[in-house]
């Protein structure tokens, strides 16, 4: 990963490996992935002031697929990676990956505190509403009736999961819904969160064909949120109780305080250690 010089043209292709994706075909992460280099070539961000942090999952692979400081880590735990990474680097320019299964089910309870704390770093989340990776099971955001999954042959029977409400009830000031169909409209999404001061969520509809081969139909139902976005969380609640999940674009914004670690991030161990002691 060479540093780039100011007057190289920076063009999407630039920011990915030589790694070949090895998501299915037809996968909507193909989309993210172009998506997230396009936006990077847009913003002219420098490889080496750039990290990529993921979970575990398909959509987690896309760390190894972008030419900058990346980091694949444990299951439901890429938010406090990415949160420790923003505190002791804060010039750096962070941004979190991972599926609906890892970030809602097993990493759910990190996705609230990280809506709630507000570290500058942009979160997306490509939900097909299954466990991919692992042959496809139900995850939190299923609906309770689907009933594909030997697991759970007559549905789970359980409301599924509302990330964009949890994440507003919990404090977070971007909260957007974006469509692999839709590259264009995503990157743009994925350059606002990336501008905005505090933690900015992106959820993405990204079809899974393999397991979820109905989702195909979701180019015929996504369409473009209106009157968005909303600044006002009581307004934004009630468009978000009211909504179907097929409404793409940034819904909220409001700026909120940005947390700021409680020491001098240029402290030496030695320094913070002795603030710590008895």
């Amino acid at each position: 990963m060479a540093p780039r010089s100011p007057a190289v043209l920076i063009r999407p292709k630039d920011y990915k490996t030589g790694v070949k994706p090895i998501w299915c075909p037809g996968c909507g992460d193909f989309a993210v992935l172009s998506a997230v280099t396009k936006a990077m070539a847009w913003k002219k961000l420098a490889k080496e002031e750039t990290a990529l942090l993921s979970g575990i999952g398909c959509s987690s692979r896309l760390p190894a697929y972008v030419d900058s400081y990346g980091f694949h880590g444990i299951h439901g735990r890429v938010l406090p990676l990415a949160s420790g990474l923003k505190v002791a680097r804060p010039e750096l320019t962070v941004i979190a990956v991972g599926g609906d299964g890892d970030g809602y089910s097993i990493g759910g309870n990190h996705f609230m505190h990280a809506c709630r704390r507000n570290i500058d770093m942009t979160y997306i989340v490509m939900d097909n509403r299954v466990y991919g990776m692992t042959k496809g099971q139900a995850s939190p955001t299923t609906a309770a009736d689907w009933n594909k999954s030997k697991l759970t042959p007559h549905g789970t029977g359980i409301p599924p999961f509302q990330p964009l409400s949890i994440a507003l009830a919990a404090g977070a000031g971007f909260i957007a819904r974006g469509f692999s169909g839709d590259p264009k409209q995503m990157t743009r999404l994925i350059v606002e969160a990336i501008e905005y001061p505090g933690f900015a969520l992106i959820e993405v509809l990204s079809p899974c064909p393999t397991f979820r081969p109905e989702q195909k139909e979701w180019k015929h139902q996504v369409r473009q949120a209106e009157n968005v976005p909303l600044h006002d969380p009581v307004q934004a609640a009630q468009w978000l109780a009211a909504d179907d999940g097929m409404s793409s674009g940034l819904i909220y914004r409001r700026e909120h305080p940005v947390w700021q670690p409680g020491h001098d991030v240029a402290s030496t161990l030695a320094e913070i250690e002795q603030a710590f002691s008895i």
